[in-house]
């Protein structure tokens, strides 16, 4: 499984450093991220970006809609096994550990489509929103991913709500 994944990222990616050497670049050569993206990097292109575009929203389409549905149709699996546990402690156990999992998939995908839909469709957006989305894509689920899992932990989880608790009666005690 390992091996096909990174056999298909590496087949969809190849191609666009050469659907970008093709073109001719008149525009500014500064980019508006601290990255390279393909995206922007088509937008600095002065003849048509047509071919770019298309083949753009195939990877999109063919990353986030395969791993969708692969990560829907394991989970319907899951889900389906669960159901069968006659237990209900162990039932509610074994979907607290799909909960992590699922939310860390989520804070991956939601960032990447906010970007690329931001890019493909949100010319008129000022260039603050299309820094700030990219800075979310590429910051927030490395930076969110151990809060995710560690959260699980039983001890992690009580320290934060004590740490809350005494909070909340701090500012009860300042109020007073």
């Amino acid at each position: 499984m390992g091996l096909s994944s990174v056999f298909r990222s590496a087949l969809l990616i190849l191609p666009l450093p050469f659907l970008l050497k093709r073109f001719q670049y008149c525009h500014s050569h500064v980019l508006a991220h601290a990255y390279c993206l393909h995206l922007e990097i088509m937008k600095l292109a002065c003849s048509s970006i047509i071919v770019n575009h298309i083949y753009g929203l195939f990877v999109v389409a063919c990353t986030v809609g395969v791993d969708s549905l692969l990560i829907f149709l394991s989970y319907a699996l899951i889900l389906r096994t669960v159901l069968s546990i006659a237990s209900h402690h162990e039932r509610l156990r074994a979907l607290n550990t799909c909960v992590s999992h699922i939310c860390a998939v989520l804070l991956f995908y939601i960032p990447m489509i906010g970007l690329s839909l931001v890019h493909r469709f949100g010319e008129h957006l000022p260039r603050t929103v299309h820094l700030l989305m990219s800075y979310v894509y590429l910051l927030v689920p490395p930076l969110m991913n151990p809060i995710v899992y560690s959260i699980k932990t039983k001890q992690i989880r009580q320290r934060i709500v004590k740490k809350f608790e005494f909070i909340k009666s701090r500012r009860g005690f300042q109020q007073d």
